[in-house]
């Protein structure tokens, strides 16, 4: 957790350690724009990620759904259906916040594969 006066490409370095130590079979990270440059590509290297960069195609003007970023949108749609995170964060603690954005996760994983035995039988 950081505070939000920290910029990106400064905050990357202990963001993606993170995410290794969560993660240690992670390999590749999708990112954008404003995390390219020295300091992403050496935390990147000394972690052993591979950090590619989403841009629009050149010469694009206005909104453009950009490959794996939509991704991460849709999940946020997602998790604004669960009034417990839906842009009101009340919990003081971060490992809290953290639980709870997995339990949605779950919940939907769980919704998603009981739907899909009742088809299946």
């Amino acid at each position: 957790m950081q505070a939000a006066s920290v910029q990106d490409p400064v905050g990357a370095a202990p963001v993606l350690a993170q995410a290794k130590a969560n993660a240690p079979q992670l390999q590749l990270l999708w990112a954008d724009a404003r995390y390219q440059g020295p300091l992403v590509a050496t935390a990147a290297a000394a972690l052993g990620l591979r950090v590619e960069v989403v841009r629009a195609p050149a010469g694009t003007k206005g909104f453009v759904v950009l490959p794996r970023r939509w991704v991460v949108e849709r999940s946020f749609g997602w998790l604004s259906r669960y009034r417990r995170v839906a842009g009101r964060d009340y919990e003081t603690n971060h490992l809290v916040s953290e639980a709870v954005i997995k339990a949605c996760f779950c919940h939907l994983m769980l919704r998603r594969l009981a739907k899909a035995a009742i088809i299946e039988t």
